[in-house]
């Protein structure tokens, strides 16, 4: 029999995840139109020194900046990560394309990211930066436009940064920039971000090679783990330790909810947490669990959960000690427990 002292499930059934990927719409209009307040795209000068000025160099220069990375997972875009997990207050992920760097994703105090910082008030982004509900671009012959909601504006707003665009994950408790991305064009476009209409081809995202998914899954989950301890060091929380068994469980959850096409915490298969973990025979004191769907990314899905309050409680709680992730099919599954002690 188990020793379990209490279970506790942070995220509630009103307050889930599932997002990403808006809407895109072929258009036979021009988009060539200007925003609501009559400028163009909201654009600032490409930054002359930190990580942002890699976008669009080769690997040898990465190298030459970075050094060699941690690790490198796949994508679902077409890019690989290399992953620079250099510090708890310094964490880069750049996406790497015909051995050139297209995308940059970074957070941590400690990451050189000028004119902007991480922790910044965002009040001061908003004074620097032009926010806008369009970003248009052309590219390969096509017309694109994103359309940002006032929300998007209020928590991702995206800016063009001479020829490259940056993303800016704000977190809207704190008030605070969380993280940035930069990317080209084409990983904008491929990543889809925000509702998109376009005109002419729109640029297909690679399709999985035979075997590559669970690769991609794997990587997910472990730049979730990352991310995570990233996030609770930041609040001053203690990182948690990574518990495969517990994300054994996390992944079966993660299966179970795309195969039976039921997004919550209770599986009519395996019952709620307390019940999956206790069929693994995990001993633990308190248990917690957030679940995401359709997030594009480990980035993406993290930032997801730090703005929404019943995740956030979750994984800032500071009774948690360890952490099982699982990804399957763009299913996420972050579980967390205290271990148990005996006295």
């Amino acid at each position: 029999m188990l020793a379990v002292i209490f279970y506790l499930n942070l995220s509630f059934e009103d307050d889930i995840l599932v997002n990403e990927h808006p809407n895109s719409h072929q258009v036979d209009e021009s988009l060539e139109e200007e925003t609501d307040d009559g400028t163009d795209n909201p654009q600032i000068d490409a930054p002359s020194s930190g990580i942002a000025t890699l976008i669009g160099k080769d690997m040898s220069q990465l190298e030459e900046k970075l050094g060699k990375p941690s690790r490198v997972d796949p994508s679902a875009y077409g890019y690989d990560w290399w992953i620079y997990k250099k510090s708890l207050q310094e964490y880069i992920q750049v996406g790497i394309r015909d051995e050139t760097v297209v995308t940059i994703y970074a957070i941590g105090s400690d990451v050189d990211i000028p004119p902007f910082k991480i922790g910044q008030p965002v009040e001061e982004i908003y004074a620097s930066v032009p926010i806008g509900p369009y970003i248009s671009l052309m590219y390969e012959g096509s017309s694109y436009r994103f359309e940002l909601t006032e929300d998007d504006m209020n928590t991702r707003p995206l800016v063009q940064m001479g020829d490259f665009y940056a993303q800016f994950y704000i977190d809207k408790f704190d008030g605070t920039l969380s993280s940035v991305r930069f990317m080209d064009a084409e990983t904008l476009i491929k990543l889809q971000p925000y509702e998109l209409v376009y005109v002419g081809e729109l640029v297909e995202v690679k399709p999985w090679e035979a075997g590559s998914e669970s690769e991609v899954a794997k990587g997910n989950a472990e730049q979730i783990f990352d991310i995570s301890n990233i996030m609770r060091v930041r609040h001053e929380l203690a990182p948690l330790e990574k518990d495969e068994m517990v994300a054994e469980v996390a992944l079966a959850h993660s299966i179970d909810m795309y195969e039976n096409e039921e997004f919550s915490h209770t599986s009519k298969t395996s019952g709620e947490l307390s019940d999956r973990l206790e069929a693994s025979e995990i001993f633990y004191q308190l248990a917690g669990e957030n679940i995401a769907a359709n997030y594009a990314d480990a980035p993406a899905v993290m930032e997801g959960w730090l703005n929404s309050k019943g995740h956030r409680e979750t994984l800032l709680n500071g009774q948690f000690t360890h952490i099982g992730v699982g990804v399957y099919h763009l299913h996420y599954t972050q579980n967390f427990i205290q271990k148990w002690h005996e006295e």
